[in-house]
């Protein structure tokens, strides 16, 4: 299955992003079940969980070089939100950009 890739992304909580794809289909991801595996153990700190950047061509989101969640993880287990609520959320958190490329 071939999924959308990630456009922008933010963090809207300590545990929660939110998503927008190049459908414009926006989803919610809860970290919560990754945190049981040592890799994601880092992401239980919030400025850690916060500081990440969007892969090259929208295909994950990237922590550093031993973290990161690949779009489909995000789009097959995220939970679609209303896009009006990512406008709501905009002013509470930054916003990651994709850079095409």
């Amino acid at each position: 299955m071939k999924c959308p890739r990630i456009q922008k992304a933010q963090a809207i909580s300590d545990t929660t992003l939110l998503v927008e794809f190049s459908d414009q289909t926006v989803k919610q991801y809860d970290i919560h079940r990754l945190l049981s595996i040592p890799m994601f153990s880092p992401l239980r700190q919030p400025a850690f969980f916060k500081n990440f950047r969007i892969a090259v061509g929208g295909y994950g989101l990237e922590w550093n070089e031993e973290i990161d969640i690949s779009e489909y993880e995000l789009w097959t287990h995220g939970t679609p939100v209303d896009p009006q609520e990512m406008s709501n959320n905009q002013s509470t958190a930054s916003i990651v950009q994709s850079k095409t490329g």
